[in-house]
């Protein structure tokens, strides 16, 4: 690389990624597969539209691509057919399920559902954002939250753990047009049967926002959220183990919820694909159909569990009582003495180790000073590290917030 500057800088970031322990729960570290798709020669490619249906001429190779990727995801999650087949506008592979691969990031993915779905003004409802939710499952301070009228429910303040008849409670009164189950914070198992249930109960669309745990789905550890909802999107970058990416999985049906959620991808949201990250996903979606990733899914969770067992015997409180998953929030504001989310996240990292500072349900302090912690254990499973580890991680952590 000739520009210097930036070829320094990447040397930085891949010192300092080697140099920390990473409980980052959205991150991870993706295969040289996935990095060398992502930098070839399809970042060079413009292509509006679908396979098939371009406005620009020359894509015969990228429609291969962006195929492949589909059939791929469809298969990864035991959508497919047997016999596939390309549908009427040249993606669609499966008769009961349709995937879109060209989202950029979930954020935009969870928008195009909303604007494809829901009219202007109508009601969606989500987890609030304190207790585990994201910012586009229509908070208040996002556009979400704002293009559409947005109804939050929380966890149970005893359990922390959601409770489905006040949810259903909540939907029946509020009847949106739309319900979000998955979350960015939430550590226990979602029971999709249930919401299901509300959903029908509030004649409302189920949207499975799967974007934590698509990987745990994929290894067969987390209940797959396919056989109750609507529409499923995710995120490829975290527990899937790829690139900065998304997909959009909608039900084919005569609601033809995939008609109106591609029109809205393009031309409605965004323009030509990027080409080199739909690649990269197609790569990464190969690496998870294999007895491999399968293996690693099961160690993603059994690493979170020991690491969530031994802060809790350490004398902190963990919320929700524990994880089912590849994360866990941990309340320093009542075990660290009134040390803030903040203050442990800015002192872990001057000791080697990135987490993020996150809000705990019901939470009195601001999200950019929360009362907690999240910690995630893809990452450093993905370099190798079993259960012992991250009991000395747990141990590590204990060390410097006491100290």
């Amino acid at each position: 690389m000739f520009d210097i500057q930036i070829k320094k800088l990447i040397a930085a970031e891949r010192t300092r990624q080697k140099k920390v322990i990473n409980l980052i729960a959205s991150e991870n570290y993706v295969s040289k597969d996935v990095l060398e798709a992502l930098g070839s020669v399809l970042t060079d490619k413009y292509g509006e539209g679908y396979p098939g249906r371009r406005y620009y001429r020359g894509t015969s190779v990228v429609d291969e691509v962006e195929l492949l990727a589909q059939e791929r995801a469809l298969h990864l999650f035991g959508l497919a057919d047997k016999s596939p087949s390309i549908g009427v506008r040249g993606n669609s592979i499966s008769s009961n399920w349709s995937v879109n691969v060209q989202p950029l990031s979930g954020s935009p993915a969870n928008f195009a559902v909303y604007a494809a779905l829901v009219p202007q003004g109508e009601k969606i409802m989500g987890m609030e954002l304190t207790h585990g939710g994201h910012l586009t499952h229509g908070q208040k301070v996002s556009m979400t939250g704002k293009f559409w009228s947005s109804i939050l429910y929380t966890v149970n303040k005893t359990t922390e753990l959601i409770d489905y008849d006040e949810v259903k409670r909540i939907a029946i009164a509020e009847k949106p047009k739309l319900i979000v189950s998955g979350y960015t914070a939430y550590a226990h198992i979602v029971d999709f049967k249930k919401f299901r249930e509300i959903a029908d109960a509030a004649d409302a669309l189920l949207l499975v926002d799967m974007s934590h745990f698509a990987g745990l789905v994929a290894g067969g550890v987390y209940p797959s959220p396919f056989p109750y909802a609507d529409i499923v999107t995710t995120t490829t970058h975290k527990t899937l183990r790829g690139p900065r990416s998304a997909m959009i999985f909608s039900k084919v049906d005569a609601r033809e919820l995939w008609k109106k959620i591609d029109k809205v991808i393009i031309p409605g949201l965004q323009g030509g694909p990027h080409f080199n990250a739909i690649a990269a996903v197609a790569v990464a979606l190969r690496e998870a159909d294999t007895p491999a990733f399968k293996r690693y899914a099961a160690q993603v969770v059994s690493n979170a569990r020991a690491l969530a067992d031994e802060l809790a015997r350490l004398g902190w409180r963990i919320v929700e009582g524990g994880t089912k998953t590849h994360l866990l929030r941990v309340d320093t504001w009542m075990n660290g003495k009134g040390m803030s989310g903040r203050e442990a996240a800015d002192k872990l990292e001057a000791a080697g180790i990135i987490v993020n500072e996150n809000t705990i349900p019901f939470d009195t302090r601001k999200p950019m000073d929360p009362s907690g912690l999240r910690l995630g254990s893809a990452p450093e499973t993905t370099r190798g590290k079993k259960e012992k580890d991250f009991r000395e991680i747990a141990r590590k952590i204990d060390a410097i917030l006491r100290n």
